[in-house]
């Protein structure tokens, strides 16, 4: 797999998957498909992995990517029918939807609007671009709390075993995805730095623990 490729989407089954490749795909937009099988990308929150299949595509397409879902979204909404769920929302929620958009699909993105429009509670793009710009904003900031994955590092790696090498490499290098694309750092500078110390420990404690080892059976 490229490394110019970033996840656009996350689902539980592989139709689902196909269905997002194929529209895409028609429309001239390049990706692929993958199971997320965990990388630099995961975190120590301590959460498992529920989504196992991915539509990748390239940064600079994420933007088309979006407007060619919500165009889908609007030439089926009509038909939609009122006992859908949304339609009991509250306004409120419905806002929390546009503010949350990648959590949610762009059929339902695109009905939140319409549902408030319909209530006189008119969206403007000027609107939904703050929100995005807010709720980037907010996934960029960095993981807290990760002083008891340090500790345990610096335990670890002073010990010699491989668990501090893994610990701090990814302390130190682990990305997230952004819903426009953008890849940032999962972890704060201070805490990248403590991961960075860590992995290099490691990498001088291990192979002269395993030296030792090798010439004690001597």
């Amino acid at each position: 797999m490229t490394n110019d490729y970033s996840i656009f989407r996350q689902f539980s089954n592989l139709e689902q998957a196909n269905t997002l490749k194929n529209i895409l795909t028609k429309n001239g937009i390049d990706c692929e498909l993958a199971d997320n099988i965990p990388s630099v990308d995961i975190t120590f929150s301590g959460s498992t992995i529920q989504n196992q299949f991915e539509v990748r595509i390239h940064e600079s397409n994420f933007k088309a990517a979006e407007q060619i879902l919500e165009q889908d979204a609007e030439n089926i909404i009509d038909e939609i029918d009122r006992e859908y769920y949304l339609f009991s929302f509250t306004d409120e929620e419905l806002y929390e939807i546009l503010l949350k958009s990648d959590e949610w699909s762009a059929f339902d993105y695109t009905l939140a609007q319409k549902i408030l429009n319909e209530r006189g509670k008119p969206i403007d793009k000027a609107l939904l671009n703050s929100l995005k710009n807010e709720r980037l904003k907010d996934l960029a900031k960095p993981e807290e709390n990760q002083k008891p994955w340090i500790i345990a590092g610096y335990i670890f790696a002073l010990l010699g075993g491989f668990l501090g090498l893994i610990i701090g490499y990814f302390l130190w290098t682990s990305k997230k995805t952004l819903p426009n694309g953008k890849k940032v750092y999962s972890y704060a500078s201070n805490d990248r730095i403590h991961g960075k110390y860590i992995f290099y420990i490691g990498l001088i404690v291990v192979p002269t623990t395993i030296l030792f080892k090798v010439l004690v059976q001597f």
